[in-house]
Order: C-alpha cells, then sequence, then structure tokens
C-alpha cells in the first residue's frame, strides 16, 4: 500500500538539496532529516548529508532530490512541508509543521 511522503519540499527546498548533495563529490547520496529532543521547546528538526540508507529509513524522492528520513521522525513531520528562505541576514531550511504545537522564540525548537 503506496501512502504520501511525510514530508514535502518546495522548489527553493529541492534546488538547495540538489546543490549541496553535488558539492559531496559523489559521496552523499541525499540529505538525512530527523528530530531530536533539545532547545527551549523540546524538539528540533536534524540534517546532516546521509551517505548511505540504514535499515527502517524512509527515503522520500521529491522533485529530483532525496530525503533519507529518520523512522523516529516520521511521526513528527507527517504534512509538513521543507523550504529554503534566503534573506539580506542570512539562508536557511524552514519547515512549515501542522503538527507544532508551539515553538521557541529563536525559532530554533519545536513542541507537537
Amino acid at each position: 500500500m503506496n501512502r504520501p511522503a511525510p514530508i514535502s519540499v518546495t522548489p527553493a527546498a529541492a534546488d538547495r538539496i540538489k546543490h549541496l548533495v553535488a558539492t559531496q563529490g559523489g559521496d552523499a547520496c541525499g540529505i538525512r532529516l530527523a528530530v531530536k529532543t533539545a532547545g527551549c521547546s523540546g524538539l528540533t528538526y536534524k540534517l546532516d548529508f546521509a551517505r548511505d540508507v540504514k535499515e527502517r529509513e524512509e527515503v522520500v524522492e521529491l522533485d529530483g532530490c532525496k530525503l533519507v528520513v529518520d523512522p523516529d521522525a516520521v511521526m513528527f513531520l507527517l504534512g509538513t512541508e521543507m523550504d529554503f528562505v534566503e534573506t539580506k541576514l542570512g539562508a536557511n531550511f524552514t519547515f512549515r509543521n501542522p503538527n507544532e504545537k508551539a515553538r521557541c522564540g529563536c525559532g530554533e525548537s519545536f513542541t507537537v
């Protein structure tokens, strides 16, 4: 049975993921996404290069990019949209997560 991907990406996020993976010279197969306990609100998104796919990880291929999702993160990500935003002061990935109940003042952590 096919189910929807737990996360979607905007075109800007897909382009940035493809660029970042390409800079790794073939060493990375995608971006690994996890949700870890941290920050003032309790949970934070963790991104790293995926060099392989571990058992139980979910591979989400969207718009030509590959996200390798930690199996423990899926329940926190359902319905989330990942974006990449550039401003005059910097650039970063952002997450619009319908499961969030609160977010800390600095925006680094969230509660579900």
